[in-house]
């Protein structure tokens, strides 16, 4: 602990070599997360970089109420959002006053390697990535959702039951293929 407070201290005084390690320990992991809420890779590239010129921007403003990762990932996470948020208005979300049969029970995606996964995410429309992303992936509430993107809660719940239908169908696709490979 007391050599990230060395590392944090380095980054807010500016030094490269503390920048470059911060970079180097939590780079590669956030790049996974940029990826979800990204279309390419290049994309996904893009928001690290901008994501991490804020996080050197900011650091002298982290407390240590949480851990550092966690405050890192919360930095990627929103600028991921900030670059997707004007393409969101391209693509309106539909809001569904009454929602049926949104269970999370009857979903899983466990069979399938993270790889598979990113590649089914990403084939879904921004709004329904975003949200799915958000909800699934990062546990926040539908509530929460609809703050962060000025959006409604049946908005975020549309988008999201939206997403797992579409993720179910594609699962379906790829799951019929490997029956007809094995007949």
């Amino acid at each position: 602990m007391d050599s990230e407070k060395a590392l944090i201290q380095g980054c807010i005084k500016g030094d490269r070599k503390a920048q470059k390690q911060l970079y180097d320990q939590f780079a590669g992991r956030m790049l996974v997360v940029a990826m979800r809420y990204s279309k390419s890779d290049l994309e996904a590239e893009d928001i690290i970089q901008e994501a991490f010129i804020k996080i050197f921007e900011k650091i002298k403003t982290f407390r240590e109420e949480a851990r550092l990762g966690f405050w890192i990932k919360r930095i990627v996470v929103n600028t991921a959002l900030n670059h997707q948020r004007s393409k969101l208005y391209m693509f309106p979300m539909v809001d569904v006053q009454e929602l049926n049969n949104i269970s999370d029970g009857d979903f899983s995606l466990s069979n399938y390697h993270f790889k598979e996964l990113l590649a089914f995410i990403k084939e879904l429309p921004s709004g329904c990535q975003i949200i799915f992303n958000l909800y699934a992936i990062e546990g926040y509430s539908h509530q929460e959702i609809a703050k962060m993107l000025d959006i409604s809660i049946g908005t975020s719940k549309s988008q999201y039951f939206r997403a797992k239908e579409l993720l179910k169908a594609r699962i379906g696709q790829e799951e019929q293929k490997s029956y007809e490979r094995v007949r």
